[in-house]
């Protein structure tokens, strides 16, 4: 008779742990701002070392990273580059592994949009949101679990967005790209898994971010409306679920996509 994995007890101090993420080594893409900062907020709180992935040097961005490291205890190395330069990408990555430390998880988290009606999507706005929000993730995430692959564990969580999962109308672009990391994000959990690596996604609705902050008020009323929660979500509770899934409590969790939408219908 099989004996159900669960009994081998995998999980032998977590749930008495505060620090969900202690020890953790995490690469973070997008930190400047929004999700991407909240998460490495968090991650930094819950005992994680991150590599803060960044698209331009900030001296407010430097302090903030120190200032958390300085408050947690671990260390938060600021890493910089531009999505839509894969030579900046490779050469990125090549830091990373140059550290010479364990990558235990990859949240792939920087994203663009550029809205318009499908009538008014030119190829090159279509390439572009493609370049930043499939084509960088893809290479980020090839080059990083080449690395997990040697160490035979580690996860990889895609922001994804539920207009990749329901459409919307505006969002021709952005659509297509999160709905086609989505399928990356299952594709890969499908290859990695036997290899010990998970792949997951979030699907986060209306969030509290500058992305939201452009759009027209009258239309940003008509999506909150939708939801069951009746608000805005914010962008550490999206964090928070990314936390979760980086975690090994969600150690049997694999080719997911979790909706965040406070119950969007």
């Amino acid at each position: 008779m099989l004996v159900p994995s669960a009994c081998k007890n995998t999980l032998p101090n977590t749930l008495e742990s505060t620090l969900i993420l202690n020890q953790k080594n995490a690469v973070i893409t997008g930190c400047l701002r929004g999700i991407g900062r909240e998460t490495l907020a968090l991650f930094a709180e819950q005992g994680a070392n991150v590599w803060a992935c960044a698209q331009a040097a900030d001296e407010e961005f430097e302090s903030f990273c120190g200032e958390l490291a300085a408050k947690h205890g671990g260390w938060v190395k600021p890493i910089y580059f531009d999505l839509t330069d894969h030579d900046a990408i490779k050469g990125a990555m090549r830091s990373i592994q140059m550290d010479k430390k364990p990558v235990d998880c990859l949240v792939n988290v920087a994203g663009l949009t550029r809205d318009a009606l499908v009538h008014m999507t030119t190829m090159d706005q279509l390439r572009q949101v493609f370049d930043v929000n499939l084509f960088a993730q893809v290479l980020i995430t090839q080059y990083l679990t080449k690395l997990m692959v040697r160490q035979k564990r580690g996860c990889v969580i895609n922001v994804a967005s539920i207009s990749g999962l329901d459409g919307n109308a505006g969002q021709l672009s952005y659509s297509a790209s999160k709905a086609a990391l989505i399928g990356v994000t299952k594709t890969l959990s499908r290859e990695l898994g036997e290899l010990g690596i998970r792949v997951n996604a979030v699907a986060p609705g209306v969030i509290d971010t500058e992305m939201n902050a452009i759009v027209p008020r009258d239309i940003l009323a008509s999506r909150v409306s939708r939801t069951s929660l009746g608000r805005l979500g914010g962008p550490r509770e999206v964090a928070g679920t990314i936390a979760f899934l980086a975690s090994d409590l969600s150690e049997y969790m694999t080719g997911q996509v979790i909706r965040i939408d406070g119950g969007m219908n």
